[in-house]
């Protein structure tokens, strides 16, 4: 679970401003907040149904939006051969630039 936690909060950390508000704010006092169920559902005024189903439909478009932009996939790429030049260069200043393209990907 503590996989898919990770991934999840991942997802919205890159995808959080195409959910509804709705789905945003569920998931994120979910897997943030590590609310309950009822918790969500008092908190927003919902039924835990209507807690459960945000929770499934946000998820669900979190992983569509990134089966389909990948932007995850490429922010690691990225990071990572930024990392790789860094190793395969003596030169400061590349290696300067390699470095805050790795902290715009943090």
């Amino acid at each position: 679970m503590d996989d898919k936690r990770a991934v999840i909060c991942k997802l919205i950390d890159f995808y959080a401003g195409v959910l509804s508000t709705r789905q945003r704010e569920v998931l994120e006092l979910y897997y943030y907040e590590d609310f309950s169920l009822a918790e969500i559902a008092e908190n927003l005024g919902i039924t835990r149904q209507g807690v459960r189903d945000n929770i499934k439909h946000g998820e669900e478009a979190l992983f569509d939006f990134e089966d389909k932009l990948g932007l995850i996939k490429k922010n690691v790429f990225i990071s990572e051969t930024a990392h790789r030049i860094i190793e395969l260069t003596d030169n400061e200043k590349i290696k300067e630039l390699a470095s805050e393209i790795i902290v715009s990907c943090s």
